[in-house]
C-alpha cells in the first residue's frame, strides 16, 4: 500500500472522529432544550402543547370531569344476537357477556363515569345463547341539557354561568354507542324518562319468541296445548327454581301463548322445513321458564305426551315436585319485545338503516348456509335416504325408550331447597308480623344492579327478588 493512500485513510478517520464529536454535542444540546421545553405549565406557559403531546405519547390523558356535565336518565332499546355470548348479564367467571360489551362502550364514549353510579336497571336477563330484539335498560348518561328537561339532573358544583347556557341538541346516544359496539350488539332507540323510572319494575309486559321447523311435529296439537299456559299459574314445574337467589314465589301471569307459522303468507301443511314460532307474552318470567314451556310443547308435538301434561305440571298441589326433563336448546329463543307505557322513543333514520344493514348481512349469510344444507339433505333423500324424525331442539341425547314425564324421578321440593340454602347462608329466615309466618329473604350477588329506585323503595315487598326476570 502506498504512503499516499495510508495518509488519505488517516485524514478520513480524523474527519470521521470530528463529525462524531459534533453529533454528540448537538444531541446533548437537544436533550437540554427538550428538558427546558417540557417544564410544568405553571412554570412555562409556552410549553402547554409540548406537554400535551408528551402525555399523549405516554398514554396519559387528563381525567374527564363528569362533575361539569348534566346527567340524564334515559331508556335504551337494544338488539343483539346472543349466540356468541354467555348471556346478557355480567358474570364473575367470564367477561363474554352482552352487558360487559355494553358497559365497555358506555365507558369508552364517556357517557358514564362508572357502573356503580350510573343508576342502571335492565328489563330482563337472557340466558347463554339467547338473543333479543327489544331489550331495554335505563341508565344515567352524560347530557348537554344545562337548561334541564325530562330526566335531567344538574351537578351541584355547576356555577350559574353554566346553568344559564342555551339549550342545545342532545348527544347522539345511539350513534355514539353503535360505532364502538360489536356488530352483533346494536342500540335501536333511546327515550328520556323520569328519574325514578326503572326498565325492570316499570315494564308492562315481555314477549318471547321461539323459532322451530315443523319437521315431524303436530303443530296444530302444539297450538292447542299452548293455550293451557295462559292465565296465572304456579310455574315451579316449568322453570329452573332459582331459590339460592331468593326466588321463592313461582306464580306468573301469561297474557297470551300461541304457535303459528313464522311466515303466514307461505303456508304448507306438508313442508317439513316450514318454520313456526312459539310466541308467549307475560308480565314476567322465571329462570328458564320459556325453554321449559317449549320443551313440553315439543314432547306434545312428537305425541310423546298428551296436551293434558301441561295441566298436571301446573297442578302443584298434586305435583309439587318437578319431573326431570331436558330444556329446549337456547339459540332459537329471542326476547322480542318489552312493552312500556308513555315512552317517547327517539328514532334516527340513519341509525335504523345502519342496524338494518348489519342484520341483512347476518341474514344473508345464515339464509345461504341454511339453503346449502337443505340442498344436501334433499340430495341424500333423492338417493334413498330417510330423514330422522328426531327433534333436534331438546338438550341431551336421544332416548330410545321414552319414559313419560309423570313416571320420571322428581327434583327436590321447594321446601327442601329453601332449607338447603338457609343452611348455606344464602337465605335468611324472618318472623312474620303475626309471629308464626316465616319470610325468607335472599342475598343479592355483587354483580346485581337491579334494586328498585329509591324513589319507590317503600313499595318493595319483602320478597322483592321474586320478580327476577331471567330466561
Amino acid at each position: 500500500m502506498s504512503d499516499a493512500l495510508i495518509q488519505k485513510i488517516k485524514e478520513l478517520e480524523d474527519e470521521l472522529e470530528k463529525l462524531r464529536s459534533q453529533l454528540g454535542q448537538t444531541t446533548r444540546a437537544g436533550e437540554d432544550l427538550g428538558m427546558m421545553s417540557c417544564s410544568p405549565p405553571s412554570e412555562s406557559p409556552d410549553c402547554t402543547m409540548s406537554d400535551r403531546s408528551s402525555r399523549k405519547r405516554s398514554g396519559k390523558q387528563r381525567p374527564f370531569d363528569f362533575s361539569s356535565h348534566p346527567r340524564r336518565h334515559v331508556a335504551l332499546k337494544l338488539a343483539y344476537l346472543g349466540w356468541s355470548y354467555q348471556g346478557f348479564a355480567v358474570q364473575e367467571n367470564t367477561d363474554n357477556t352482552v352487558e360487559a360489551r355494553l358497559f365497555e362502550a358506555l365507558l369508552k364514549t364517556r357517557l358514564i363515569q362508572d357502573r356503580q353510579s350510573s343508576n342502571y336497571h335492565r328489563c330482563g336477563r337472557t340466558d347463554k345463547g339467547v338473543s333479543a330484539f327489544s331489550q331495554v335498560i335505563t341508565i344515567d348518561l352524560r347530557s348537554t341539557q344545562f337548561c334541564g328537561g325530562l330526566g335531567v339532573s344538574l351537578p351541584e358544583s355547576l356555577d350559574l354561568t353554566a346553568k344559564s347556557k342555551e339549550s342545545t341538541s342532545e348527544l347522539p346516544y345511539v350513534k355514539m354507542l353503535n360505532r364502538v359496539l360489536p356488530q352483533d350488539i346494536q342500540i335501536l332507540d333511546w327515550a328520556p324518562v323520569e328519574q325514578g323510572f326503572s326498565a325492570r319494575f316499570d315494564c308492562q309486559s315481555r314477549t318471547y319468541r321461539y323459532y322451530f321447523p315443523r319437521g315431524f311435529l303436530d303443530v296444530e296439537l302444539m297450538a292447542n296445548a299452548a293455550k293451557k299456559y295462559e292465565g296465572t299459574h304456579d310455574f315451579r314445574n316449568l322453570c329452573k327454581m332459582d331459590v339460592g337467589n331468593g326466588v321463592l314465589q313461582f306464580e306468573r301471569t301469561i297474557l297470551s301463548a300461541s304457535v303459528r307459522p313464522a311466515h303466514p303468507r307461505v303456508v304448507s301443511s306438508t313442508d317439513q322445513h316450514e318454520v313456526f314460532v312459539f310466541e308467549v307474552k307475560g308480565l314476567a318470567f322465571l329462570y328458564h321458564q320459556v325453554r321449559c314451556m317449549m320443551a313440553v310443547l315439543l314432547l306434545i308435538g312428537q305425541k310423546l305426551e298428551a296436551p293434558e301434561i301441561i295441566d298436571e305440571l301446573l297442578d302443584v298441589k298434586n305435583n309439587p315436585r318437578k319431573p326431570q326433563y331436558s330444556m329446549a336448546v337456547d339459540y332459537p329463543l329471542v326476547l322480542y319485545d318489552c312493552h312500556f307505557e308513555g315512552l317517547s322513543w327517539q328514532q334516527e333514520t340513519e341509525e335504523v338503516n345502519h342496524v338494518l344493514s348489519s342484520l341483512q348481512r347476518h341474514w344473508t349469510q345464515s339464509a345461504v348456509k341454511a339453503h346449502l344444507l337443505l340442498g344436501m339433505i334433499q340430495g341424500l333423500e333423492e338417493r334413498g335416504g330417510v330423514s330422522s324424525d328426531h327433534c333436534w331442539l331438546l338438550e341431551g341425547s336421544r332416548q330410545k325408550n321414552y319414559r313419560p314425564l309423570m313416571q320420571r324421578p322428581c327434583c327436590e321440593s321447594l321446601e327442601s331447597r329453601i332449607n338447603h340454602f338457609v343452611k348455606r347462608g344464602r337465605l335468611e329466615r324472618e318472623e312474620g308480623e303475626n309471629g308464626d309466618e316465616m319470610i325468607y329473604r335472599g342475598k343479592k350477588s355483587k354483580n346485581s344492579y337491579d334494586a328498585r329506585p329509591p324513589s319507590v323503595s317503600s313499595e318493595i315487598p319483602k320478597q322483592s327478588f321474586d320478580q327476577k326476570e331471567e330466561d
